[in-house]
């Protein structure tokens, strides 16, 4: 399943790029653009003292100046002090603002996450519930080509018993395609 929802983002990622392709967009303008982009996640769990972290991988399309569409992989149960490890794999509309070298942007993702138990004493188990996120961040565009997440924050809720409720925290770096 972790691959299939995997392929499907990055297939209509690169899709959408394709698209992009047939028509010249002005050179002002940053609609039409692809950024695919990697940085680390630090998540704050709504159980127990500890703080998982992880790598993220993300892509963006921004269909007009404003609309656009990302998703987001954050691999949080690399480091999982806890023993219990949370993925997520989701994908969604977003709104963002480029003013010069600043592009805040907000959010509503909807996917899977997954929850990784990892205790020493049993197997490690895996379970998949459905996920949505509500998020906002700041993108600030280094040069022409490279973007740095400053930050991107999202508040999840999950449908595991009575729901999960992760705070997500992340950072990064990304090429634009132009």
């Amino acid at each position: 399943m972790k691959r299939h929802i995997f392929i499907s983002c990055f297939a209509c990622l690169f899709g959408f790029s394709i698209s992009a392709l047939a028509q010249a967009t002005p050179t002002a303008s940053r609609s039409g653009s692809l950024q695919l982009g990697a940085g680390f996640t630090y998540v704050v769990p709504d159980y127990g003292q500890a703080h998982d972290k992880g790598p993220t991988f993300y892509g963006t399309y921004d269909f007009t100046q404003h609309l656009g569409v990302e998703g987001d992989i954050h691999y949080a149960s690399i480091i999982a002090p806890a023993d219990i490890g949370e993925d997520t794999y989701l994908i969604g509309p977003r709104f963002v603002i480029n003013k010069k070298r600043f592009a805040p942007y907000a959010k509503l993702l909807f996917g899977v996450g997954q929850l990784n138990l990892q205790f020493d004493t049993s197997p490690h188990t895996k379970t998949s519930h459905f996920a949505y996120a509500v998020g906002a961040g700041l993108d600030y565009h280094l040069t022409h080509s490279i973007n740095i997440r400053a930050f991107d924050f999202e508040y999840q809720e999950w449908s595991y018993l009575s729901g999960l409720t992760p705070l997500v925290y992340t950072f990064g770096v990304a090429y634009q395609f132009h």
